[in-house]
């Protein structure tokens, strides 16, 4: 029996397959680890190997689900639980343009100058 080259064509089983952190095909079935990731360790698999792997993975490649809201909230400084107000109107005494709740401003979104709306706890402020 050779050792060569029709041995290579029985080897039909695959030895990687999806992993569930990053999803690429580098989970090691054997071996129980993710040749990308690191995966099952607790901390992502990372080295200062070269400068193009690290712009591949570093911040600002994903989602960044909650850091996108707070550089928007760092440029206003981070303001919170501000209320919102208009202008009154002399003609029918009521705010003019307030935003409502849902986030729309115009026709039959009028409140009487007297109410005020609470504070806005919205993410996006």
């Amino acid at each position: 029996m050779t050792k060569g080259t029709s041995s290579f064509g029985k080897r039909r089983n695959k030895t990687h397959t999806l992993c569930r952190r990053c999803g690429s095909k580098a989970y090691h079935l054997q071996k129980s680890t993710c040749g990308k990731c690191g995966y099952p360790a607790k901390r992502k698999r990372k080295y200062n190997w070269s400068a193009k792997a690290k712009r591949r993975n570093t911040t600002g490649t994903g989602r960044m689900r909650h850091l996108k809201i707070v550089y928007r909230r760092f440029r206003y400084s981070f303001v919170g639980g501000v209320s919102a107000e208009g202008t009154v109107s002399f003609t029918s005494g009521c705010k003019i343009g307030v935003l409502s709740r849902r986030g729309g401003a115009g026709v039959g979104r009028c409140f009487p100058a007297t109410v005020a709306l609470g504070p806005i706890t919205s993410r996006f402020y």
